[in-house]
């Protein structure tokens, strides 16, 4: 959905893109709405017609009977119209909705981590809701607040027409200098509306924030301190908010004084006439009626107008934000990865973050299938930055990844990530049961394949859970414990049962008594796949072929771990401290 990209900036272009789909039901609105308008200014006719049979007294009786069915019929025809508009709108407005929010959801998530790294997730789905929600309420105001009174006000000083052509012009010309003028001072206001616009979206962002780190709220004594966050966030979109309705309400007040002036000339200007000779009765009725219309519509368009500017400066700020073009995207030419052996490259790449320091200058690793790789070293030696590199969160500046010899760049981002496995440290799972959680390695695995997974990942704890299986875990797991989260992410990887396996401290989570129950479920995970791991605690990496010390981004020593425990290298000395360590805090 990268296309969506394109409408950033061009709210207009990006609302016409989802009235297409729906075309057809748009037209029989439109047309309903038109026809339904046309029948309502009509009934003034009618009334016209009517007065002046009246008023040429019981002779003339015949005409006003057929005055009355014709008032009669454009009045059911009116209301018969615009059930069919409603009921149409039914539905066609809320697909509309539905077609936008899976289209921005889509787009949303095409985006690299650097994007989400930048933003509040509560900021980024309250701008989806909105988008929706002002597309819904800029469709629904069109076609009931802003097209009706434009087309009454037409047909109105049409009709006005048939008593004076001079009154007619003069109506067109006042009514397309209201129009404009009120035009040019809505699009004026907008830098105000546009302020509200942001304002809101930060309310939403900040709770959705505060919420989702409720722990660390309580933890820290936050609650008063969050309050008074929050009141300054509320009261700066408050006052926002304020000035953008001032604004609108100046608006309106112009433009009520402008209608009342018109009407009371135009309902002069016919009276004179009739004095004159030149109009009869019923004339004046319809004048002194349209008038009253032209009066109500343009006040409902103006009203409708500087609301729909509110709307249009919202959605305009949420596509600007959402709509950006993907950072990383697929090659043109990219093809799916076609897994073999799983040998891993990292050819002289060059890396930083974007706007960070460099981590990587002309960086070189190669390993081979069925090869498991410990990495190892301080912070901020490069480890987690391979992982993100290899499953291509980030492209490198220079140099190249190869799986197998096909440069990550050049395959597909999804046969890419079905190529890997990752058992990270700190597990994401969803609001949602043991078994989707696990089910989330492989969405077409059968409820017995997901349990075999979860025997081989040792999730014995499942059995004393009430619903099994079935058992909801929470807001991101909150209640199973770390130890239980991290074999639901290793039954995870089981079952997606990819060539490429990632392991960040994947035992780091768990208690002792289970620790070697996992270490064999994950050896049983290692056996035929390359394997690439971070590890603080060296004493799993026992087992590996290989120890990959890294510092500052660069490979200070590399080796079996047996080999390297026999040298006097700086990974024997992270090992002797650590066993160092566990002595004292056995003894």
């Amino acid at each position: 959905m990268d296309s969506l990209s394109g409408y950033a900036h061009r709210p207009l272009a990006f609302v016409l893109r989802y009235l297409r789909r729906r075309l057809a039901s748009h037209v029989v609105i439109l047309t309903a709405v038109v026809a339904a308008v046309a029948c309502s200014v009509g009934t003034q006719y009618g009334v016209k017609y009517l007065v002046d049979g009246l008023s040429a007294g019981p002779a003339r009786a015949g005409s006003v009977w057929l005055a009355f069915v014709f008032l009669m019929s454009l009045i059911a025809a009116d209301n018969f119209l615009w059930r069919v508009a409603s009921w149409t709108a039914s539905f066609t407005f809320v697909g509309v909705t539905g077609d936008l929010r899976r289209d921005m959801f889509r787009h949303l998530t095409g985006h690299a981590p650097s994007y989400f790294s930048d933003r509040l997730p509560g900021m980024l789905t309250s701008r989806i809701t909105a988008t929706s929600n002002a597309v819904y309420t800029v469709e629904n105001m069109f076609v009931w607040n802003v097209l009706p009174p434009c087309i009454a006000t037409i047909a109105a000083i049409a009709l006005i027409g048939t008593v004076s052509l001079p009154m007619s012009a003069g109506l067109i010309v006042i009514a397309g200098g209201m129009v404009i003028a009120m035009f040019h001072l809505a699009a004026a206001g907008k830098p105000l509306h546009d302020d509200f616009a942001d304002k809101a979206a930060a309310v939403d962002g900040e709770m959705v924030d505060v919420i989702n780190n409720m722990p660390l709220v309580r933890a820290f004594c936050g609650l008063n301190f969050e309050h008074d966050r929050f009141d300054a966030t509320v009261n700066r979109e408050l006052t926002a908010r304020g000035r953008s309705l001032r604004y609108l309400e100046k608006l309106r007040l112009t433009h009520a004084a402008v209608t009342v002036v018109l009407t009371i000339a135009l309902l002069a200007w016919a009276i004179v006439l009739w004095q004159r000779g030149g109009a009869t009765t019923g004339d004046v009725v319809l004048v002194c009626t349209l008038g009253l219309s032209i009066l109500s519509a343009t006040r409902d368009l103006a009203v409708a107008l500087v609301d729909v500017t509110q709307h249009v400066a919202r959605l305009t700020e949420a596509i600007a934000t959402l709509l950006l073009p993907h950072e990383l995207r697929d090659h043109p030419e990219a093809e799916p990865l076609i897994k073999s052996g799983a040998a891993i490259a990292f050819n002289n790449i060059s890396f930083h973050y974007p706007g960070g320091v460099q981590v990587f200058d002309k960086f070189s690793l190669r390993i081979q299938p069925g090869q498991r790789v410990g990495l190892v070293g301080q912070s901020g030696g490069g480890k987690s930055s391979l992982f993100v590199l290899l499953q291509r969160f980030y492209d490198v500046q220079h140099g190249s990844i190869t799986i197998d010899g096909q440069d990550i760049s050049r395959v597909t981002q999804q046969s890419l990530r079905q190529a890997t496995s990752v058992v990270p440290q700190d597990i994401s799972l969803f609001q949602r049961s043991i078994l989707e959680n696990i089910r989330y390695g492989r969405p077409n695995a059968t409820d017995d394949e997901v349990l075999r997974a979860a025997i081989a990942a040792r999730c014995d704890f499942v059995e004393t859970l009430p619903e099994g299986l079935a058992t909801m875990v929470g807001d991101r797991g909150v209640k199973l414990s770390g130890g239980q989260r991290q074999r639901i992410a290793i039954a995870r990887a089981f079952l997606k049962d990819a060539p490429i396996l990632l392991l960040d401290e994947a035992t780091a989570a768990l208690d002792s008594e289970s620790e070697e129950a996992i270490r064999e479920a994950l050896s049983r995970l290692m056996r035929g796949r390359t394997v690439i791991a971070i590890a603080h605690r060296l004493a799993t990496l026992r087992n590996f072929d290989r120890v990959v010390m890294l510092k500052a981004g660069k490979i200070i020593e590399d080796g079996p771990p047996d080999r390297l425990m026999q040298g006097q290298g700086p990974y024997r000395e992270l090992v002797t401290r650590e066993m160092s360590r566990l002595a004292k805090h056995a003894a």
